[in-house]
């Protein structure tokens, strides 16, 4: 993983996956390891535009789970839900698209990084929304010192790598 100072603004080191995918060996296993701590009864998974998306359409296919995505606003024709939060460096809102959870569905969110827990809690507002209950979140690297779990409480989070 490579590590990009001042991006994407000064202060903010940003953790770029881009090598890891570049490897077929590497994306490989991590796909396998983010497969292997699905939780049991996990009937889909959701990933995070942008870099959730790669990481959740590889763990979705490996597992034989669908995938649902959650969006930046402007990209989906038909929005089920919308939900604003603050990051770390600024605000942003995330669209879900209708029809792709059911009600009762057991999820799974996939990121690459955990950093403060704002994407990943409204991600859950969303897939709560929407009926569906989020069974876990699975990312590649957790930023401990941000305390996303103080913010994510009751939610089971694996975490490949913590720094």
């Amino acid at each position: 993983m490579r590590e990009v100072p001042d991006f994407p603004e000064p202060g903010v080191l940003f953790r770029d996956i881009s090598p890891v995918l570049a490897d077929p060996a590497a994306f490989r296993v991590l796909t396998d390891a983010l497969v292997a701590g699905l939780p049991a009864g996990t009937d889909a998974v959701v990933g995070i535009e942008a870099r959730g998306f790669i990481l959740g359409a590889a763990v979705a296919y490996a597992a034989g789970l669908g995938l649902a995505t959650v969006r930046k606003p402007g990209k989906l024709p038909v929005v089920r839900h919308r939900v604003s939060y603050s990051l770390e460096y600024g605000t942003a809102t995330l669209e879900l698209p209708e029809d792709t959870i059911r009600s009762g569905e057991r999820v799974v969110i996939v990121d690459d990084v955990l950093a403060t827990g704002g994407t990943v809690a409204a991600t859950q507002e969303l897939v709560e929304h929407a009926g569906g209950v989020v069974a876990g979140v699975s990312v590649i690297l957790e930023l401990a010192a941000l305390k996303a779990r103080d913010r994510l409480p009751g939610l089971d989070i694996t975490a490949l790598l913590t720094a």
